[in-house]
């Protein structure tokens, strides 16, 4: 709603706000299908075995979250290309893309992430392919060196990397305004000190929005060993 206002009285948004409008849509949707999903559990699951309604709801859902995570290293590119100035020739062009082709570069992200999203599903698929060949060995041999791979693939590309952007993002903005404040400190020339206030805010977003990505790469870590410990008993016996 705010935002809508802003675009309503400005006619344009920021990057941030372009950022923070997606992320609160892309929330929204999650909300929506996670509400799905257990309604549809706790009523009847002979509706989630019907294989359209499964390929739904696990692809919406690997989708939504991985976007979600990219979106907030997008915006922790943001800030850091913002707030620090960097003369590389990296940050440059980064800051660049930013500012000149956001929509553009979260359609192409977005692209990227279902993709992903496809070989999250195709986990879950092989992990069905397990439970159906107990009475086979080699395939369920097979089938779990598969769910291995989609896992770590999908896993890796949507929830790691821009898991480790974002924490680097966060580090260089951190230790930019550290030596910043440090030198205003020991160069003190009388003179009014810059406002961090909106540095400290944005420092301050980017790390719980990590705080909570590294809650849910936890779970999923769990979620995953207690699955392999799982299939590999199946295995053996």
């Amino acid at each position: 709603m705010g935002n809508l206002d802003i675009i309503r009285k400005k006619g344009k948004l920021s990057p941030t706000d372009v950022i923070f409008l997606a992320k609160g849509i892309v929330n929204l949707l999650l909300q929506c299908v996670m509400s799905l999903e257990g309604m549809t559990f706790a009523l009847s699951l002979k509706i989630f075995n019907i294989r359209q309604v499964s390929v739904f709801m696990n692809t919406s859902g690997y989708f939504l979250i991985y976007y979600n995570f990219w979106l907030t290293f997008w915006l922790s590119a943001h800030y850091c290309t913002t707030i620090t100035n960097l003369s590389y020739g990296f940050f440059i062009w980064l800051k660049r893309i930013v500012s000149n082709f956001l929509s553009h570069l979260l359609f192409l992200t977005a692209l990227g992430v279902f993709i992903v999203s496809v070989l999250g599903f195709w986990a879950l698929n092989a992990e069905s392919l397990i439970q159906s060949s107990v009475n086979s060995t080699n395939i369920s041999v097979i089938s779990l060196d598969k769910v291995f791979y989609y896992h770590v693939s999908a896993n890796t590309l949507g929830v790691t990397l821009p898991f480790c952007l974002s924490l680097l993002c966060l580090v260089l903005t951190s230790s930019f305004l550290l030596r910043h404040v440090w030198r205003v400190k020991n160069n003190d020339s009388g003179s009014t000190r810059p406002n961090l206030q909106a540095h400290v805010t944005a420092l301050r977003t980017i790390f719980f929005l990590l705080l909570i990505f590294t809650f849910f790469c936890v779970s999923r870590a769990l979620m995953i060993h207690q699955n392999s410990s799982s299939h590999s008993s199946v295995c053996i016996k």
